[in-house]
This record gives structure tokens, C-alpha cells and sequence, in this order.
């Protein structure tokens, strides 16, 4: 079951629930899926998934999952972790899980409200993200919402015998919100 916490157009943004465990246990053991996140050297079992599930959904935690309006299907996950409240900074990550739900702006869209949230909810100033080189879909969604490179760690990591970098981009709040202006 699902709650409008966050709204957009195509998606909204739902506290997660745990009775999605089989799904988020089929994604976290999809290489497609966690090749992009470096979790693949993992192996999730329905039981961790739930456990998971279970503490990262309570108060204090700004995991959301990412559901299509047309039908409340669930379709991926986003968060923002790492939190200086003080310094008014965070992390954010996101992914869409099944491949058919890729390339059709569900992610920008889920990106915008979290990171909507994030500034007007939360006062944070500053948000980040860490993405690889290879995942080029990932990278145009963030500079489409308006992140930034900042750096990058040179052949961070490693893939099917490859080497990639580590890109680190982020946005602040004057830049999120001039770019809704336009």
C-alpha cells in the first residue's frame, strides 16, 4: 500500500513498504540494477531485504519509494541519506529497477520531488551524489535536474574487468530553484 507523500505528474514519491520485499529482492540481485549502485558483490535474501525494508522505513530514514500515478506501480527507489541538518547537506541516490521503466523521465521527475522535499522540508543547501562514468543514462538525468560535476575519483571503480571513475556532482538550492524558473 502506498501514500501520496511527495506528488508529481507521472510519479509520486510513497513511504517504502515492506511487503514490496520479492520485489526489491529481485532488483538488489539484478546486476543492471546493482552494477550502478556497487552493490553487486552482494547477495539479498528475501529475509535481509525485509529486515532492510523494516529499518530504513521508519522516522528519521528519507527513503521513499518511486510509484507511477496511472496504476501505483512500483517502479523504484530514491532517498536522500547522510544528513547534516546542520550544515544543511545531504547525499541523494536513486534508481528505477525494471528496464521498461528506464529512458521515460520517471526518474528526473522522482529526482525533482525528492529534491524539491529536500530544500523546502528539510532546509538542506546542498545535495550530492556519486555516480560511475559507464552509466551515462544516470548522468544526463542529473544534469537534466540541474547537478554539477564536482570532481571525480579516477578508476574508483571496477566492473567485468574494467575500470571506471567515480563522478561526484551536486546542486544547491539557488541553482534548484532558479532552474524552475525558466
Amino acid at each position: 500500500m502506498y501514500f501520496k507523500k511527495i506528488e508529481g505528474k507521472r510519479v509520486y514519491l510513497s513511504p517504502m513498504c515492506t511487503d514490496d520485499a520479492i520485489k526489491y529482492t529481485k532488483w538488489m540481485n539484478d546486476f543492471d540494477v546493482t552494477d550502478k549502485i556497487n552493490s553487486s558483490c552482494n547477495v539479498i535474501s528475501l529475509e535481509s531485504e525485509k529486515a532492510w525494508l523494516e529499518k530504513n522505513s521508519g522516522i528519521g530514514n528519507y527513503q521513499f519509494a518511486i510509484v507511477k500515478q496511472e496504476n501505483d506501480e512500483l517502479i523504484g527507489n530514491c532517498s536522500l541519506h547522510n544528513l547534516d541538518l546542520i550544515n544543511g547537506r545531504a547525499t541523494v541516490g536513486i534508481f528505477i529497477g525494471d528496464k521498461e521503466n528506464r529512458g521515460k523521465g520517471y526518474g528526473s521527475e522522482a529526482l525533482e520531488l525528492l529534491l524539491s522535499y529536500g530544500f523546502n522540508h528539510l532546509n538542506l543547501n546542498n545535495i550530492m551524489l556519486a555516480v560511475y562514468s559507464f552509466n551515462e543514462p544516470a548522468i544526463f538525468c542529473y544534469k537534466k535536474v540541474g547537478f554539477k560535476e564536482i570532481g571525480r575519483r579516477r578508476e574508483a571503480y571496477f566492473k567485468n574487468n574494467e575500470r571506471y571513475d567515480e563522478i561526484y556532482m551536486d546542486i544547491i538550492r539557488n541553482e534548484f530553484y532558479e532552474r524552475r524558473k525558466l
